[in-house]
């Protein structure tokens, strides 16, 4: 079983950046395949990213790709999340999740473990 903290929200002005982190715990790292996704007030959660174990493959749900990229540091049992040309649609939590599969998914059924969440508020 592994144990994921999310950390690095806040409020940031849209055109600006962010860096989320997500700390693992309990378990290594390269056994999971690890996303991000979020959730906006009376919204679904939504897919954002995703990372393979050895974090050769990677994918971006559309409304983020060229501004936001998914990264793994094994070694650090922590998965990152940068995040560029922030907009105020960004605006969510923002949750890490590990998956015991071999490649990586894009439905939070697939996910397992998840953390607390953070706050990331894009003003205009």
């Amino acid at each position: 079983q592994v144990q994921v903290q999310e950390s690095g929200g806040g409020l940031v002005q849209a055109g600006g950046s962010l860096r989320l982190s997500c700390a693992t715990s309990g378990s290594t790292l390269s056994r999971y395949a690890m996303g991000w996704f979020r959730q906006a007030p009376g919204k679904e959660r939504e897919f954002v990213a995703a990372i393979s174990r050895s974090g050769g493959s990677t994918d971006y749900v559309d409304s983020v790709k060229g501004r936001f990229t998914i990264s793994r540091d094994n070694a650090k049992n922590t998965v990152y999340l940068q995040m560029n040309s922030l907009k105020p649609e960004d605006t969510a939590i923002y949750y890490c999740a590990a998956a015991s599969t071999l490649l990586l998914a894009t439905t939070p059924r697939r996910y397992d473990y998840w953390g607390q969440g953070t706050q990331v508020t894009v003003s205009s």
